[in-house]
């Protein structure tokens, strides 16, 4: 039997956004989460709000992502995030090999591999580009 696909509706806002902004931002969503059926609704914020969002979005219909990840569980890596951080915060999805990242900081497929194993390591979904 084949597993259906579950449909994902997510949002990044990028290196935007500030406390009071999100304040508003996640209020209007959660507005119209009635109309969220039919697919899974998350958002991907910058690292330094996710725990601003994790408590707005709770258990709520809305799921908290990452806008990106270390592909190491620990160690010196100055600035990255390991997925054992970003499960803290309750988030259950990752972006990895957006284009940006590709482009800005020369991610490459390789890297991206790792960051997904370590993703699917972490019992969180990756989210792919």
């Amino acid at each position: 039997m084949t597993q259906k696909r579950r449909k994902l509706v997510a949002g990044n806002w990028k290196m935007n956004g500030s406390l009071a902004a999100n304040g508003e931002l996640m209020g209007a969503l959660l507005a119209g989460a009635a109309s969220f059926t039919g697919a899974e609704v998350a958002v991907c914020v910058p690292a330094p709000y996710l725990a601003q969002v994790g408590a707005i979005v709770g258990e709520g219909p809305l799921l908290l992502g990452a806008q990106t990840m270390s592909e190491h569980a620990s160690g010196a890596y100055t600035g990255e995030v390991s997925a054992a951080m970003l499960k803290q915060f309750g988030c259950r999805y990752v972006i990895v090999g957006h284009s940006e990242r590709r482009q800005f900081y020369s991610e490459t497929d390789a890297m991206v591999k790792r960051k997904v194993q370590a993703v699917i390591s972490a019992n969180l979904s990756a989210i792919v580009c």
